[in-house]
């Protein structure tokens, strides 16, 4: 793979990072620890952020909170009301931020050592470039790790080098000039669990502004983490596929029908299989007892899907319930 090239820490934009940890409601704790440690071996040190937040809406045991406060100095937590959503948080984080850039990662999230330079290093490139989005990958080998690797919503990495444009980013590897994000903030007032980072991105395209790739800026995800989170994860995924084309369809992009019907379906699955073998050539000893947990995430998310098309917030409203957040 080609060298990322460096950039000195002195023309890197002056930047802001900002985590939140409403993922924790039902997530890995040791996920938290994991992601600030990949953050702290970085080759820019998170010492030259104007700020690294962390957003906290009670979902961090106060004991861990504070043995990361003292591992990590420069970590600025920030108080938000119990219940704070994941989206309502990371605008939050926008908010309080006083870099030209806002660096968005994720409790879930293990980054390469060089992702924060080469997500930084564009905005320096092109002063015209807003939105510069990394890649993200399910992490995980082995029956349920090449299920996930198949099935969960980030795909395998896609062997590019080089900086090019793209249609959405995830919102665990991204980064924004803040002063464009406040101007066009990610809706918060959705019926969605996750998924807001999508429309925003077709609003942002649809304004005739471009979001940009950097394959090198890479971060690994963990996939669920039980069986309770599988289940309603991959529900979720469907409640969330249901709201998406609804609200699509009120405004459709001209390249929403490209990747329509099963001939386009089909299409992405080639292409996500192809490069997940060439990511990791061990998945296709796995491949024949993965693919019954990988087949049983395709039907949770069909299932989640007629859900909502029968009774639109039933699933999201009944999930609240289950973590108490209603």
């Amino acid at each position: 793979m080609e060298q990322v090239k460096t950039t000195p820490e002195e023309q890197l934009p002056r930047f802001s990072i900002v985590l939140e940890t409403e993922n924790l409601a039902n997530a890995d704790l040791n996920g938290l620890s994991e992601s600030l440690a990949s953050l702290a071996a970085q080759d820019v040190s998170p010492t030259c952020a104007q700020e690294v937040w962390l957003i906290d809406s009670g979902d961090t045991p106060l004991d861990l909170l504070q043995e990361l406060r003292d591992r990590y100095a420069w970590i600025k937590v920030y108080s938000a009301p119990l219940g704070t959503g994941y989206y309502e948080a990371k605008m939050l984080g926008a908010k309080q931020s006083t870099g030209e850039v806002v660096v968005y990662f994720d409790s879930d999230c293990v980054y390469e050592s060089h992702w924060l330079r080469s997500i930084l290093s564009p905005f320096v490139r092109d002063t015209t470039i807003q939105v510069v989005a990394g890649e993200t990958m399910t992490r995980g080998l082995g029956i349920y790790g090449t299920a996930m690797v198949m099935a969960y919503i980030f795909p395998p990495f896609s062997g590019q080098t080089t900086l090019m444009k793209t249609e959405g980013y995830f919102l665990n590897n991204v980064a924004f000039r803040r002063d464009f994000l406040l101007a066009n903030p990610i809706p918060n007032e959705l019926p969605l669990y996750r998924g807001n980072c999508a429309i925003h991105a077709q609003n942002l395209l649809r304004s005739g502004y471009s979001i940009w790739q950097q394959p090198q800026a890479r971060a690994t995800h963990a996939p669920p983490s039980s069986v309770a989170h599988f289940f309603w994860r991959f529900l979720l995924i469907g409640h969330d596929y249901y709201w998406q084309q609804r609200i699509a369809s009120e405004a459709p992009m001209p390249q929403q029908d490209a990747m329509s019907g099963f001939g386009g379906k089909l299409q992405v699955f080639v292409d996500r299989f192809r490069k997940m073998l060439a990511c990791e050539p061990r998945h296709l000893i796995y491949i024949p007892l993965a693919l019954p947990f990988a087949l049983g995430s395709v039907v949770l998310v069909a299932v989640g899907y007629a859900i909502a098309a029968l009774k639109p917030n039933y699933l999201l409203t009944a999930y609240n319930n289950v973590l108490g957040e209603v």
